[in-house]
């Protein structure tokens, strides 16, 4: 019975010799999320258990296992790439049949344009629109300027007379080469007074979409509308230059 007991502690030895050894560690995160960090280790086949408030994680299993995980962990806790400056310009064009009817501050312009000049830097686009669109007369209402972080959003308004210009982006990414800009829910127009009794509203009109891409450093008409009925029309030019 001796000799039986012994062949089956001997018989075990091997099996026993074969499993490796265990270990346990607590990795301190300094950037990524504890929990995202967890569901990328399932592929470690480790246990793991974290806390969000105090960004760590806990590795349990093999030792080699374990170490392979916190290499992994130590290749992801990095600080992300620096969010870019995205500075959006919004030019707001008038072309109309009406020229006489529009002012500048009160004064009718004696060329008989509309609104401002149009800049030089912008002759180019303008001059593609009378090809599309002869109105008798073009001019520059306002620009507007804003800028916001990669991902994040803005708003910003002027005026022309008595109404008011509107500028809005809910979010501006970049692709992968930061060569093209995704705006994403843009508004761009006027606000116009409309006159009931004794009170003044002030009707939003303009361009809303939910997604516009513009290539970084170009000058791209997004949107055309009509403005004080057919014979007046408003063009957006929109311009996007990434900050480093």
């Amino acid at each position: 019975m001796k000799n039986v007991l012994l062949i089956l502690a001997l018989a075990t030895l091997p099996l026993a010799a074969q499993t490796p050894p265990q270990t346990q560690k607590l990795v301190a995160l300094k950037y990524a999320d504890p929990q995202s960090v967890r569901n990328l280790l399932e592929i470690f086949g480790v246990g793991t258990m974290f806390d969000t408030r105090m960004k760590v994680i806990a590795l349990s299993g093999p030792s080699d296992r374990v170490d392979a995980a916190e290499a992994a962990i130590r290749m992801v806790d990095v600080p992300s790439a620096a969010a870019k400056n995205i500075e959006l310009t919004a030019y707001f064009v008038m072309g109309t049949d009406e020229p006489n009817r529009y002012t500048l501050n009160g004064i009718a312009p004696a060329d008989g344009r509309v609104g401002a000049p149009i800049p030089k830097d912008l002759e180019g686009v303008v001059a593609q629109l009378k090809n599309t669109f002869p109105y008798k007369a073009y001019g520059l209402l306002d620009v507007l300027s804003l800028q916001t972080r990669a991902g994040g959003g803005a708003t910003t308004s002027g005026a022309y007379g008595n109404r008011f210009t509107v500028f809005s982006v809910g979010a501006a990414n970049l692709d992968t080469d930061g060569a093209m800009v995704r705006l994403e829910h843009f508004h761009a127009g006027l606000k116009n007074p409309v006159r009931t009794g004794d009170k003044t509203d002030f009707v939003d009109t303009g361009i809303t979409t939910d997604v516009v891409d513009v290539k970084e450093g170009q000058k791209v008409v997004v949107g055309r509308g009509n403005l004080d009925g057919p014979g007046t029309a408003l063009f957006l030019v929109l311009m996007a230059h990434v900050i480093p």
